[in-house]
């Protein structure tokens, strides 16, 4: 086995347990705090569910990055090993970008639930943060030359899709199973396809911390993601899918090869998001408010109830993710 994927494995191995072993202790805060989702309006849910599944993943985020971060300045800290090809890899150059984005994303989403903010005040939020991370370096697919609108369009994609996943956490596991899904699958390719170790490793990390609250989801739910979970996994996956674009691919017909693939990581949610946004506007329904509309919930009406549509749209992220990289 190799280096990088012995790093990777050991980094999923941290978040994951992290998670899991921090989730019961996040659940009896949330609780106590009150931090909780309350019956009501849309909601099946007859009492109170605790708010702390992006806690926990964090929790598992944190542990696993400074499990890399260990890695990264003793074992693999020589030339040519994991984090160590150079000071303009991921894992050295821009060490706290990603990071600092998600936790600034899971702190606004955790905001947004505990006191509902604003549909402005939120979306100038995410607007800033993803601002940040495009201005650091971060670019979508798009021919040479093209530098500026390229950074409009990496804070665009980051702003849809982190509001994708955020609208995808309407079913138990649903918004979960798909960030571990495409987590997964470019943590898998990245492997198979000899890519760069920090992007692996990036990927078992947010599939880490995901795989650790996910029991606690489906099919029976003790716990929610919230918007803060949400958001941060969606945040992640953008960034994500972003970086498996190469410079190689940004010619010609590379880059519509380099939007497959980067919408391949992320699909579900996007077509959910286009979805209702299309079948709402349609009805003079203003986009932005809820209803029972979303792929998720008319499949759900069919025989194969809750479980099975959100299994069913699990089985999609896999097919259309693998498609991606055909």
């Amino acid at each position: 086995m190799s280096l990088p994927t012995q790093a990777s494995l050991w980094i999923f191995a941290m978040a994951a347990t992290s998670a899991a072993l921090a989730l019961p202790l996040w659940r009896k805060l949330c609780l106590r705090w009150d931090h909780v989702d309350a019956p009501g309006h849309r909601k099946i849910h007859g009492r109170p569910i605790p708010l702390a599944g992006g806690f926990a993943a964090g929790t598992g985020w944190i542990a696993g990055g400074l499990l890399w971060w260990v890695l990264l300045r003793t074992v693999w800290s020589t030339p040519g090993s994991v984090g160590g090809t150079g000071a303009d890899d991921l894992g050295l150059r821009r060490p706290w970008m990603i990071p600092a984005g998600a936790l600034g994303v899971l702190l606004l989403g955790a905001w947004d639930d505990r006191r509902e903010l604003g549909a402005g005040v939120k979306f100038l939020g995410q607007v800033m943060l993803a601002g940040a991370v495009a201005a650091w370096g971060l670019r979508s697919p798009l021919p040479h030359g093209m530098e500026l609108p390229g950074l409009f369009l990496t804070v665009f994609w980051i702003l849809a899709v982190t509001n994708a996943f955020n609208l995808s956490d309407n079913m138990n596991g649903l918004c979960a199973g798909l960030g571990f899904i495409g987590a997964s699958g470019v943590w898998v390719a990245s492997s198979l396809r000899g890519g760069g170790p920090e992007l692996g490793c990036l990927a078992a990390l947010v599939a880490g911390g995901v795989a650790g609250y996910l029991p606690y989801n489906y099919p029976r739910a003790s716990v929610f993601f919230g918007d803060a979970g949400s958001q941060s996994v969606g945040f992640l996956l953008a960034v994500l899918s972003l970086l498996t674009v190469t410079e190689a691919e940004n010619s010609g017909r590379g880059v519509a090869v380099a939007w497959a693939r980067a919408l391949g990581v992320v699909a579900v949610p996007c077509l959910d998001m286009a979805f209702v946004t299309v079948s709402r506007t349609l009805r003079g329904q203003p986009f932005w408010v809820g209803d029972t509309g979303h792929l998720s919930h008319r499949l759900s009406r069919t025989r194969l109830g809750k479980p099975g549509a959100v299994a069913l749209l699990w089985a999609v992220g896999v097919l259309l993710g693998a498609l991606s990289r055909l």
